[in-house]
């Protein structure tokens, strides 16, 4: 039996440019993140003390769920930072599974922001209060401008990452619910509508349910090693075994090292009659098509049909 492994496919992959993951520059992304996470923290201090002062729960809770899209993102940015650090002889892999814990930590603070949100609209909603719709209106609209400019950051590149993607989906939603903040504060300057006020905040909740979950569910998928969505274990074995030379593909195991980077083990039957030039030939060829599956860390075990593991009795 012999066994192949990713690096040495590795100046194939730069002669076929980058992977669907990799299309875009890390330091681009690093900056849009910075940007973001100032911008946005800007706003949370805008949306506070707005808040506090007319004592507007609409405010307040958008003003927590955006500190929680700032945690995010900073979150983000670390994972993203996390990527560049080498591995060692205990982290083979280096930190990148970092991406995926991150997006699934982001989901996590996503829940409870909408719990908080929901509790004190429901109450809020029983005890209607008075309040200002021409503030409220004056500051959701800079928050329609700031979260939609930092969603923009994002766009080119929501659908290389899904740290990325989820970004782009928070900020955009959190520009829609502005928006929505915005038509509530007229509605309340002109009649005196108070209850709109708590009706939002649920409003705000069932936008960030809506636009996170899929979100949530991805991440749990990848670190629980799950075949990443897009990828199909089935099309990429019939793939393989269409490769001139191939009997069988089979033992396979397809998981993400990161939000950007998946993985794949297998074992490769080949034609008895196959030589060991023709064998590397055959790995050159395997890794080509995995790699524009979307699979760049390939590690293959090749086989003759005589020697199959499956003919082999186990111990």
């Amino acid at each position: 039996m012999e066994q192949a492994d990713t690096h040495e496919h590795s100046g194939h992959t730069h002669h076929h440019g980058h992977s669907h993951s990799h299309v875009f520059e890390l330091k681009t992304v690093n900056t849009a993140f910075i940007i973001g996470i100032v911008l946005n923290l800007s706003f949370v201090v805008v949306e506070v003390i707005a808040g506090f002062v007319i004592n507007s729960l609409s405010l307040l809770s958008d003003a927590g769920h955006n500190l929680a899209d700032v945690a995010s993102l900073g979150l983000s940015l670390f994972a993203f930072r996390m990527l560049k650090v080498k591995s060692n002889a205990t982290y083979t892999y280096g930190y990148k599974k970092t991406t995926v814990l991150v997006a699934l930590l982001n989901g996590g603070i996503l829940l409870i922001s909408i719990g908080a949100i929901m509790y004190e609209s429901v109450r809020r909603l029983i005890e209607p209060e008075p309040l200002p719709g021409r503030m409220i209106s004056i500051v959701a609209a800079i928050g329609i401008l700031i979260n939609g400019l930092t969603a923009l950051l994002f766009f080119r590149s929501r659908e290389n990452d899904l740290n990325i993607k989820g970004a782009f989906l928070h900020l955009f939603a959190d520009a829609v619910v502005s928006a929505a903040l915005v038509i509530g504060g007229i509605v309340i300057y002109f009649t005196s509508w108070y209850w709109i006020d708590p009706i939002l905040g649920i409003a705000v909740a069932i936008a960030i349910i809506f636009s996170t979950w899929k979100l949530l569910r991805s991440s749990l998928r990848l670190s629980l090693d799950a075949v990443p969505q897009g990828i199909d274990l089935n099309t990429v074995k019939e793939t393989i075994k269409k490769i001139r030379g191939v009997r069988d593909f089979h033992h396979i195991h397809i998981w993400a090292l990161s939000t950007m980077e998946n993985a794949l083990t297998g074992h490769v039957v080949l034609d008895r009659e196959i030589g060991i030039e023709e064998q590397e030939k055959i790995k050159k060829e395997i890794k080509h098509q995995l790699f524009h599956s979307n699979i760049q860390h390939v590690t293959l075990e090749t086989e003759t049909e005589m020697l199959a593991c499956e003919a082999i009795p186990s111990h």
